[in-house]
């Protein structure tokens, strides 16, 4: 790690781009503590305060702490996430979007990623409104209303700044992408998580100095996140490495030598993406039914309390199915099978062809079931430990996937920078 932030400051492009990533983190935090017009700011901490352990500060988590402190960045990323999920879905679904997606290139991609945009744009309007009519109605637990003044011109003035907020993330993620480090939407998260970090901690210092916590607990809490981080890092750089074997060929007086290589499936290609996409679908309904009063509602709402059964069951299902969804969307077996049928290859023991892409979807389908197993257990089991040890949301596994995943695709793309820098100049010096 010190020697990669060594190297970055030894090439000028790559220590320009880390200086822009830094730079936007700024801007980001900075937002983060601007509320929205018309928060009574005492009375809203004091109202949160109330609502601690609750779905809202899951949810707050997620949002580097903007909720809680309803600022221009309330709803976060979470909408163009939200988006992301329906377009792809969509492009599944729809001929005319798959057909952009596959045969358009570039346009293609550019197309669906406008059409993303829009989406965003109507879901953080829908949010947004959701939260301006809640919140006006909202009083503190000494009673003070959370805005003193509320009505037409509150909701106009909160929904333009909410919205805005969301969608100059969307253009802050975008510019983090193309001129800083790594993917922009992801670091925005993981910095919002990882900006939580040290008020966690020093909360979690007082508890133990007043006696609220046992030191056994937080040795376990400690323990708990070390192995889950190790557990991580272990799945994430794990890879099946398929064999592959390229024959020796003659094209007009060209003889290519054969050769061996493999073909690397790691255990989990989805990454933390299934995390995101499963928690940002469960804030959605959470969000709804907060804003409708029956006795109906507020039972469904019960039942999508993080510590719930039903709650970890829907959590688990949607983990599951996003794994499979984007390893398909990543990796095609019938692209990879043809693609080595085409290059003369062949993987030992396998027909080129239909068998070899047969080959590939069991090595996918059973290499994908233990990366969903283990994105599940490690996001479930920590939460029920924390509870159990009496330990503040902030150090279950959800937020260490996020965290720990984007940080080691992030030193990956750092990595593959750095190797590319070097590679040019060791080129320039042979010539």
């Amino acid at each position: 790690m010190i020697d990669y932030l060594k190297n970055i400051f030894v090439f000028e492009d790559l220590r320009r781009r880390f200086l822009y990533t830094l730079f936007m983190f700024a801007i980001y935090r900075l937002g983060s503590h601007i509320p929205i017009p018309g928060v009574d700011v005492v009375a809203l901490e004091d109202f949160f305060k109330a609502m601690q352990g609750t779905l809202f500060n899951l949810y707050d988590i997620f949002s580097g702490g903007n909720l809680s402190r309803m600022t221009v960045f309330a709803l976060g990323v979470m909408p163009y996430i939200s988006a992301s999920i329906m377009m792809q879905l969509l492009t599944v679904a729809i001929p005319e979007l798959q057909r952009l997606a596959k045969e358009e290139g570039d346009y293609g991609r550019y197309k669906i990623n406008e059409y993303t945009k829009y989406l965003t744009l109507f879901v953080a309007f829908v949010q947004s409104i959701g939260i301006a009519f809640w919140l006006q109605n909202q009083t503190s637990p000494r009673g003070f209303p959370v805005v003193p003044e509320a009505g037409f011109l509150f909701i106009f003035v909160s929904v333009m700044t909410l919205v805005a907020g969301t969608m100059f993330l969307v253009w802050m993620g975008e510019r983090i992408t193309e001129k800083g480090i790594g993917n922009g939407m992801s670091l925005l998260i993981f910095a919002g998580i990882v900006a939580g970090f040290p008020n966690a901690v020093i909360s979690l210092v007082d508890r133990l100095r007043s006696g609220d916590l046992a030191p056994f607990a937080v040795a376990g809490a400690v323990v708990m996140v070390l192995l889950v981080i190790v557990g991580i890092v272990y799945i994430q750089e794990a890879e099946r490495r398929i064999p592959v074997q390229y024959p020796r060929r003659v094209v007009g007086r060209q003889e290519y030598r054969g050769g061996s290589t493999y073909l690397p499936i790691k255990i989990n290609p989805a990454g933390v993406i299934p995390i995101i996409f499963a928690q940002s679908l469960l804030i959605i309904p959470s969000s709804v039914l907060t804003f409708i009063q029956h006795p109906i509602a507020q039972v469904i709402y019960d039942a999508f309390n993080p510590t719930s059964i039903f709650y970890n069951f829907l959590y688990v299902m949607l983990i599951v199915f996003f794994t499979y969804f984007y390893t398909a969307v990543m990796i095609n077996p019938v692209e990879v099978a043809d693609n080595l049928r085409k290059g003369g290859a062949f993987i030992p023991g396998v027909r080129p062809g239909l068998e070899t892409q047969k080959f590939l979807e069991t090595v996918i389908n059973r290499l994908v079931f233990v990366g969903a197993l283990f994105l599940s257990v490690v996001a479930i089991i920590p939460l029920f430990i924390s509870l159990q040890l009496n330990v503040p949301f902030y150090f279950g596994g959800t937020t260490a996937l996020i965290v720990v995943g984007v940080a080691l695709d992030t030193l990956k793309q750092v990595e593959a920078n750095l190797i590319t820098k070097k590679y040019k100049g060791y080129v320039r010096k042979r010539r």
